[in-house]
């Protein structure tokens, strides 16, 4: 099963084992148990979701081994791990031991396209640190703009085997690819792809900066039309250079600022483009105005950038990036404005999950107060502080890593007035947004940019924005 090309026959009778239940575990046990393949999932968690799960797979003759992650079933002839599992697991080093290969459900929707006889859509492909989601959802706005058949899937929540495999053609797809997934996915190959940019995240994961970086540059490998890289993040264009791509692929640069010959760019508060135009060296084509982006805050224009670049290496024209762009709308908790109170704005980015995403977002208004903290996944904070300590008005700390921020803001905003919560309860978000509108003053911005994740506190970001939301909106009642 080494090939790109792998028909149903393959699959009749061979023993595969499904590393992990969830979003994309169960979509791949029920695609190989359909293609005739004897199907394991193995699972570390023994819970009642797990086994409500478990039920439904054995239902379809799936063999499921709960609270057993680590042991390599008898027989398995290929892994296919869903993208959490760490490559550190047990399981992985005994399938090591016995040549067994692992794939992640990325590589096995790559592996299966064109099973129906049918041609396989182009994919364009979208990884960084932070801005993957809005990125290819603009994008596919953008696509669906121009009249194109398409869907934003991935590592945005959408399994790529259901967008392979199902009754729908598409003429071409979106595709978030998160660092997990490219780790386990040797295979894919874009017609373009783009890294929006690159800082320090899931170490933890990784084992090193340089590993993950490694596994995000995977996405160039065997691009045919172009390869997005950030001008202002010199490690994307260093993986560009690195990318054994097919001849004929060009480096496209996106930058905030005025864009040289091969790159899009900003000029007067429009978005142009000198890569995809028949002299580069002297032409630029109009493609939307920076307000036809929402929000235009930088990071996000440089995300509408890298979604323009992708579309036009696919030949989409200038209007219908332009009409994508307008349509967009963000998702939830994305620097999403809650509401005005007594003269504060209340601005919910609960998505800020790492520094680099908090930075971006710190970077949008002025001045602050910041509410922040949750696990810091290895995470340091001096450089973030420093750069956004003239912003802020004043900091409302809560979660179980918040003393690092703390401690960094001693180093480098001494002069700041920081609250200090001592609590990881989910009712911290209220005194939080409270604490907060006492130190605000009219003008100001209330800005939820945790900068750390929130599972120590809540169920997922999505959870923590709403908690915030909701305590914004209670203080607006009592304001009216």
């Amino acid at each position: 099963m080494g090939s790109q090309e792998v028909s149903n026959a393959d699959w009749q009778g061979k023993h595969v084992t499904v590393a992990g239940l969830g979003v994309s575990g169960i979509p791949a046990a029920r695609v190989l148990n359909g293609l005739g393949a004897v199907v394991t999932v193995v699972n570390d968690g023994d819970d009642e979701r797990s086994r409500a799960q478990a039920a439904e797979l054995e239902a379809q003759g799936i063999t499921v081994r709960l609270g057993d992650g680590a042991t390599l079933p008898e027989s398995t002839e290929l892994i296919v791990t869903t993208p959490g599992w760490k490559p550190d697991k047990p399981l992985f080093a005994a399938a090591a031991e016995s040549g067994v290969p692992v794939w992640g459900d990325v590589e096995l929707a790559w592996r299966l396209r064109g099973q129906d006889g049918r041609e396989p859509a182009p994919w364009l492909a979208v990884t960084g640190t932070n801005g993957k989601t809005t990125t290819v959802r603009m994008l596919a706005s953008i696509l669906e703009a121009a009249g194109l058949r398409t869907a934003a899937v991935g590592n945005i929540g959408v399994s790529l085997l259901d967008a392979v495999l199902g009754d729908e053609k598409y003429d071409v797809l979106a595709v978030e690819l998160s660092s997990y997934q490219l780790h386990w996915s040797p295979s894919p190959r874009a017609h373009s792809a783009a890294v929006l940019n690159l800082a320090p995240d899931h170490l933890d994961w990784h084992g090193s900066m340089a590993a993950y970086v490694a596994d995000k540059g995977r996405i160039y490998e065997g691009n045919t039309v172009a390869c997005v890289y950030n001008v202002a993040d010199g490690l994307t264009e260093e993986l560009v250079r690195q990318a054994d791509v097919e001849e004929g692929c060009r480096a496209i640069g996106f930058t905030l600022g005025a864009p040289g010959p091969s790159q899009l760019g900003v000029v007067d508060g429009i978005l142009v483009d000198r890569a995809f135009v028949t002299n580069r060296q002297k032409q630029a084509q109009e493609l939307a105005e920076v307000a036809d982006v929402n929000p235009p805050a930088p990071h996000n224009i440089a995300n509408a950038l890298a979604a323009a670049a992708l579309a036009r290496a696919f030949g989409v024209a200038p209007a219908a990036v332009r009409d994508g762009l307008r349509n967009f709308r963000p998702d939830p908790h994305r620097i999403e404005h809650v509401a005005d109170v007594a003269g504060v704005t209340y601005i919910d980015d609960s998505k800020a999950t790492n520094t680099h995403a908090a930075e971006a977002s710190l970077a949008s208004y002025d001045p602050i107060v910041w509410i922040a903290g949750g696990l810091a996944k290895g995470a340091t904070f001096d450089e973030l502080v420093t750069g956004c300590a003239g912003r802020l008005r004043g900091v409302v700390l809560m979660g179980a890593d918040r003393h690092l921020i703390r401690e960094a803001l001693a180093r480098h905003a001494p002069e700041v007035p920081v609250t200090d919560l001592d609590r990881t309860d989910t009712g911290a978000m209220s005194e939080a947004v409270r604490e907060a509108a006492r130190l605000a003053r009219p003008g100001d911005t209330v800005l939820m940019a945790p900068a750390c994740a929130s599972m120590d506190m809540f169920t997922n970001y999505n959870k923590r924005g709403e908690a915030f939301a909701d305590a914004v909106r209670a203080l607006a009642a009592e304001s009216a």
